[in-house]
């Protein structure tokens, strides 16, 4: 079976058909955050100190890295901060080596600027997830080559040139190009996590379906793991939270493997708890019943990352003990 292999210092997480489900921690992104944003400009690292702490106590096996940002005030005093391949490889260095310095869980390098995904893979320790490849002629030139480079697996996501299709099978298609030009890099199937991607179902009734039969597809004829950014599902409507938690599951059971997320969703969180169990992907339930004892504790009024950082404290403190 498919097994894409992602490593801390310390830690190994499988991607696979037969593995509890990733989630990929998305909050350490600028874009769209502007305090978030502003606070980078300054320096100033403390958010995303907090994010990684509280995403991976909630659950996130994998953080995501965005380096992203736009540097304003900079920008007026100095014209190269109006471009990207100027201030994101810096900032995505530091990035990585903030977050390695309080969690240590495998990393995943998200940019768009080849030269801040090169510096994000020189950063990181083990062996992180890059993201990431499109079809697109110019994008995989200078991808695949540092897949290559630095043996790691990639995001491969299925646009190309003519832009997203709403036609499943031409992102299909898309797929197979990109886990084909990877092959003539040396780049193996295993190694590619490919994003299908997920249209808002507000816009586009049939969007739920679509992914599911395309990550059924995607599994059976390419033998790939996938990924989603799983908010996207639920763009432009309300109530979110439920839509999501229900479109979750169900992207479980076709065989979805992965996704870039906000694991600090007590709803979400719930619901792939809930799959992975149902799926058989939870040893003697023991992820459920620890999640259930968080959720008891959210009653008493902590949040739900304030409760999973108790669990996990509380945690580490029994096992420090039966060692002793």
């Amino acid at each position: 079976m498919t097994r894409t292999v992602i490593e801390s210092k310390t830690k190994t997480v499988v991607i696979g058909f037969d593995e509890p489900f990733c989630v990929i921690g998305e909050r350490i992104n600028p874009t769209g955050r502007k305090k978030l944003a502003a606070e980078l400009e300054m320096g100033d690292f403390t958010t995303v100190e907090r994010d990684a702490l509280e995403q991976v106590a909630c659950g996130a096996t994998v953080l995501d890295i965005n380096s992203g940002a736009v540097f304003s005030n900079k920008m007026a005093e100095d014209p190269r901060y109006a471009d990207n391949n100027f201030v994101e490889p810096p900032l995505m260095r530091e990035l990585v080596a903030r977050v390695q310095a309080v969690v240590d869980v495998p990393l995943c390098i998200d940019s768009s600027v080849p030269g801040a995904l090169e510096a994000g893979l020189e950063a990181a320790e083990g062996r992180p997830l890059l993201n990431s490849v499109t079809g697109e002629e110019e994008r995989l030139e200078r991808v695949l080559p540092l897949v290559k480079k630095y043996n790691v697996p990639v995001v491969a996501i299925s646009n190309d040139d003519t832009g997203i299709s709403e036609d499943p099978d031409v992102r299909f298609e898309v797929a197979r190009k990109i886990v084909q030009r990877a092959a003539d890099f040396g780049i193996p199937a295993h190694d590619i996590v490919v994003d299908p991607l997920v249209m808002p179902v507000g816009a586009m009734a049939s969007a739920g379906r679509q992914v599911f039969t395309l990550v059924q597809r995607l599994r059976s004829e390419l033998g790939v793991n996938t990924t989603c950014g799983a908010s996207n599902i639920s763009f432009g409507l309300p109530g979110r939270h439920g839509v999501n938690a229900a479109f979750l599951p169900m992207a479980i059971g076709a065989g979805m493997t992965s996704a870039i997320m906000n694991p600090v969703r007590a709803q979400e969180m719930e619901a792939i708890r809930a799959a992975n169990l149902l799926m058989n992907h939870d040893d003697n339930a023991m992820e459920w019943i620890k999640l259930s004892k968080v959720l008891e504790a959210m009653k008493e009024g902590a949040t739900f990352a304030e409760a999973s950082a108790a669990a996990t404290s509380a945690g580490g403190r029994r096992g420090r003990r039966g060692r002793g």
